[in-house]
């Protein structure tokens, strides 16, 4: 069963006799899910396990759900917001289906938008974070952001981000597999802040229903809910020329994508005036293969769309080929939201009190 069928069944979209099965099945397999979760979260509040306090503040960046809530363009806006600060970010993750010494997707994303930014990928945190401080101090990181970290609490952090995708807030509201939720929503109480990222897809009643549902859970988040949109700037080539949006205006396209949100990709390609002729979803992180590509190229040549279109998450993984764009985006917080977070980041770099 492939990704975008595994999605109609725990959405509730397919409603036949296998996916009602499926889904009482897959039920029962949450409740043993939840019960781990809960009893490895209880390990970590009480002290049974111990927590690795770093000399240099930590900033993580995650999630509750599995899937696309934006992190990349998340990390590498606090990048810049850091560095505008006069701060020496360094990024850590674990990299998630790296196939190489260059990195995964993430990985290279984050070198086009954050370049010169030192980028450590390690499924060992602590050894990862090492690896980071042992930079000659003139380029030794004072801050470290901690890509998708928030059920990664081996590593201590000093300010805890928490993004949620507006367009789909709670992965249909129910733990893993039967949902897309890795944990419960009581994880909103370990939260500093919480982003709401792709609020542009989300209507007005939409984002106040889950302001509300946010706060209900944890109160102490009511002034550290900021909003965040991801707006189109233009489109890049697999050989990095870049072109305007102008290009994509009434343009038929076909959208290939393996990324954990196809849907808000489609949206957002929509909003930025492309005309959609196909789709062609793959699993998040797929690594295509040429006949795969030959076979996206055949579809959009039949449905004479004008190119493919896709992700830079995606491109990253695409040789250099004509027909091939990818939608750049990037995250912009209203000013007063941003004001916030500046807030936050100057309280967490200056009054951080870490370990050795």
């Amino acid at each position: 069963m492939n990704e975008s069928e595994f999605l109609r069944i725990i959405s509730g979209e397919r409603t036949d006799v296998t996916a009602t099965a499926m889904r009482v099945l897959l039920h029962g397999l949450s409740w043993g899910y939840g019960t781990a979760v809960r009893l490895r979260n209880l390990a970590w509040d009480i002290g049974l396990s111990s927590v690795h306090r770093p000399a240099v503040p930590v900033i993580s960046i995650g999630n509750l759900t599995t899937g696309g809530t934006g992190k990349t363009p998340v990390t590498a806006m606090l990048c810049r917001m850091l560095q505008d600060m006069q701060h020496r970010p360094g990024i850590l993750s674990r990299g998630y289906r790296a196939q190489s010494e260059q990195g995964n997707d993430e990985f290279r994303v984050l070198q086009l938008t954050a370049p010169g930014v030192p980028h450590v990928q390690n499924p060992d945190r602590i050894a990862g974070l090492q690896s980071l401080l042992q930079s000659a101090d003139t380029e030794r990181p004072d801050v470290i952001l901690l890509d998708d970290g928030m059920q990664h609490r081996r590593l201590g952090r000093t300010l805890n981000l928490v993004l949620v995708d507006a367009s789909n807030p709670f992965g249909f509201g129910r733990l893993l597999p039967r949902g897309l939720l890795r944990e419960p929503l009581s994880g909103f109480r370990r939260a500093d802040a919480v982003i709401l990222t792709r609020c542009e897809l989300a209507s007005a009643s939409q984002l106040d229903q889950l302001r509300r549902t946010i706060t209900k859970l944890a109160p102490h988040l009511r002034d550290n809910l900021l909003e965040l949109e991801f707006r189109p700037t233009g489109l890049r080539d697999g050989g990095g020329v870049s072109s305007g949006l102008s290009t994509l205006q009434q343009t038929p396209v076909w959208l290939l994508s393996g990324i954990g949100n196809p849907n808000a990709f489609r949206r957002t390609c929509e909003q930025a005036g492309g005309t959609i002729a196909g789709t062609s979803w793959f699993p998040d992180h797929h690594h295509f293969t040429e006949e795969e590509l030959r076979q996206v190229r055949q579809l959009q040549e039949q449905s004479r769309a004008a190119f493919v279109l896709t992700t830079l998450k995606d491109l990253v993984r695409i040789p250099p080929q004509p027909g091939f764009q990818a939608l750049e985006i990037e995250a912009v917080l209203q000013q007063e939201h941003q004001e916030k977070l500046r807030g936050l980041l100057q309280a967490t770099v200056s009054h951080h009190n870490g370990g050795i």
